[in-house]
């Protein structure tokens, strides 16, 4: 999965000091140098060049000014102790600038008073900038645990199917969206939704844990896969504003050979019967779930064939939505088609970069992918792994050979 990611990876990662510095035994000696192991380069390397073009052109009133440059860099880039070494620094290097040229000691206090003042300033701003991304870190740990929770991963076999899934957030920031997804094996066979809240941010995170929830639970109870969809029905009608919705796709396999699908408001499915990508498109549309008492068409079950070695593709707008430079449209069908594979997590992961290569590296909505694939017993001979495109065509050049 691609939003998958191990706790603490995103926390700022603690560098330990030297040994030799904590061997040192005075106190005001291991500060000094844990002032001078955090000091950064870039600021140290900007006062050098200021000192450099002060001792060959010989103008220090002009160029003492600049020396606050860096502590105030040091303050956007280093720890509170860096800033204080950064300053210091160019505290020493104004001083010697100064006696060299023979400076007023008032000039000279004005300008060691203003590299004072950014220096603590800046070492201000470290401090609060560094005590945000703690703040930051254990909020993105919380959201990548209730992630984990909400969008439980998919295993890679569940009962007789193959499955995998693909979820990419719009923002490299995020680790929860409006798309929603789940794939749960029950008494009454697998059973699997894929959907899209109505907009964004926390209201949007707060329904797809309620569509979530209900599913789940729903989904084990009852037989029918129509009642479970009117269970969500009915508790988005208790939940939500007039104004929400949620467009879904929820798919079960009760038997060997058959899939039963309930379309509401939500991109139609791709069935994949060996190189042939098909939609499955509803012969009764049906309005999004939240949205049935403003209309008198009910959800209605539609059963499509799903013998071995079919595979069923469920998406959201996010992936068919996404635009290139062009503005033009992905073209999922054609994309799919071009890599498929006899693993699900093969296919989903090249169908993945073949998007960002479409979008230009990045996504500007949520995008999930869920496909599930009944395997086939594979001929005597024939090649694993392959795309099963390429597999068709050999065949069809065998066929016109012999």
């Amino acid at each position: 999965m691609s939003h998958a990611r191990q706790h603490g990876r995103d926390r700022s990662p603690i560098r330990p000091y030297p040994r030799g510095i904590q061997r040192l035994r005075s106190p005001c000696t291991r500060a000094f140098a844990h002032c001078v192991a955090e000091t950064p380069a870039l600021p140290v390397l900007i006062l050098c060049v200021i000192v450099s073009i002060d001792m060959a052109a010989g103008t220090g009133r002009i160029w003492l000014p600049l020396l606050a440059t860096g502590p105030a860099l040091a303050a956007a880039t280093s720890r509170p102790r860096g800033v204080l070494g950064v300053g210091a620094l160019a505290s020493l290097l104004g001083a010697g600038i100064a006696y060299r040229h023979d400076m007023d000691v008032a000039h000279l206090a004005v300008v060691l008073a203003a590299l004072v003042t950014v220096t603590l300033a800046g070492t201000l701003a470290s401090a609060l900038r560094a005590r945000r991304e703690r703040v930051l870190a254990a909020v993105r740990s919380v959201a990548e645990t209730a992630q984990h929770a909400l969008l439980q991963p998919v295993p890679e076999t569940v009962g007789p199917f193959q499955a995998a899934v693909r979820y990419s957030a719009a923002a490299a920031e995020a680790r929860i969206g409006g798309d929603l997804y789940a794939l749960v094996p029950t008494p009454h066979g697998v059973r699997m939704i894929v959907g899209d809240v109505r907009g964004k941010g926390l209201p949007a995170v707060g329904t797809a844990a309620l569509v979530l929830g209900v599913f789940r639970e729903a989904a084990y109870d009852e037989p029918d896969l129509l009642d479970v969809v009117c269970r969500i029905e009915r508790s988005l009608a208790r939940n939500l504003g007039g104004d929400d919705f949620v467009t879904a796709v929820v798919a079960g396999c009760p038997e060997p050979g058959r899939l039963e699908t309930v379309n509401c408001g939500h991109a139609p499915p791709l069935l994949i019967r060996g190189a042939e990508v098909t939609a499955v498109e509803p012969v009764h549309p049906a309005p999004p779930l939240g949205l049935r008492a403003l209309s008198d068409d009910a959800p209605r079950l539609q059963v499509v064939p799903f013998g071995d070695g079919d595979q069923l593709l469920l998406y959201t707008d996010g992936v068919t939505e996404a635009r290139d430079a062009d503005r033009a449209f992905y073209p999922l069908t054609e994309g799919l088609t071009r890599h498929l594979y006899d693993e699900p997590a093969r296919t989903l992961a090249a169908l993945h970069e073949d998007l960002l290569d479409h979008v230009g590296g990045r996504l500007h909505d949520d995008a999930a992918l869920l496909l599930l694939r009944r395997p086939a017993a594979a001929p005597a001979g024939e090649p694993a792994g392959e795309p099963a495109g390429v597999r068709a065509a050999a065949g069809v050049d065998d066929a016109t050979a012999a």
